[in-house]
């Protein structure tokens, strides 16, 4: 299907068929480009055969409601670069609750060098987003299962720097799944919308922020709205171990005799 030539009424790019990847890979670029997202050189071929992919998938099982070039890049691909400048060189990612790849996949492509891996807990959507990244060349893990069970069972040497979330379920959920295994992972990055205040107020009344510590450290426009995506990072708290008590040290040993601070007696007078 090809793209028709007519644009959307509010200047985005004409709508493009999900089987036309060359021409989407085009509108996806255009459509960073219009709306100032730093998107990296080469990868919008990518992006446009994970997309097309996930729309054909979407029509058996429902994945995604973003299934235009608009929608696809001011939502999921705007989710996608703000938490990615939020990731450090190879680091170890696991995206929980990933649905049909989002944001995991996206983040695999334009950070090759992150180590992406997928969960989600409803085996229908583990086994679709399987053959969406099968189908468009792409080789990222899928796990079909709890991802607190999945990330418990790691060891040190293959622990998840970072868990990513997005559009799962309220802070309070969240919180209740991982505050309890939070030495077995690096820190959690949360995409949250304009209530992310009153769920974390929530969460604390519940006691749910012992361990943990929650922070905003980004923040990010909802297109076509008067709200902005927020991006919250769980980290597990630090515990300060007791400074040890002060050792008194003993007096040292001198091979002199102590010296009085008394001043010596007068000598007794000689008898004659």
């Amino acid at each position: 299907m090809s793209s028709t030539t007519s644009g959307t009424p509010d200047g985005g790019p004409p709508p493009v068929g999900p089987l036309d990847p060359s021409a989407l890979a085009g509108a996806i670029r255009a459509e960073c480009e219009r709306l100032s997202l730093p998107l990296p050189a080469g990868v919008e071929a990518g992006l446009a055969a994970y997309a097309t992919r996930l729309w054909a998938w979407n029509e058996r099982l429902n994945l995604t409601r973003h299934s235009d070039v608009e929608r696809f890049v001011s939502r999921d691909i705007a989710d996608a670069i703000a938490v990615a400048g939020h990731l450090a060189a190879g680091e170890r990612v696991l995206d929980v609750g990933t649905g049909g790849g989002l944001p995991g996949v996206l983040l695999a492509i334009l950070r090759p060098d992150l180590k992406v891996e997928l969960s989600d807990s409803v085996g229908k959507k583990a086994r679709a987003v399987r053959g969406i990244v099968s189908e468009a060349g792409l080789s990222i893990p899928v796990h079909e299962g709890a991802a607190q069970t999945l990330v418990s069972r790691r060891g040190d040497h293959d622990r998840f720097d970072t868990l990513v979330i997005r559009a799962v379920a309220p802070l309070l959920k969240l919180l209740g799944w991982f505050e309890p295994i939070a030495d077995h992972y690096g820190r959690i990055l949360i995409i949250k919308g304009p209530r992310w205040e009153e769920e974390k107020g929530e969460a604390r009344h519940r006691g749910l922020v012992k361990q943990v510590t929650v922070r905003r450290v980004a923040a990010w426009p909802i297109r076509g709205s008067d709200n902005e995506s927020v991006l919250l990072e769980v980290r597990r708290r630090e515990t300060r171990e007791p400074a040890p008590a002060p050792v008194s040290s003993p007096a040292p040993v001198s091979s002199h005799p102590p010296v009085s601070s008394h001043p010596p007696a007068p000598p007794s007078p000689r008898k004659r």
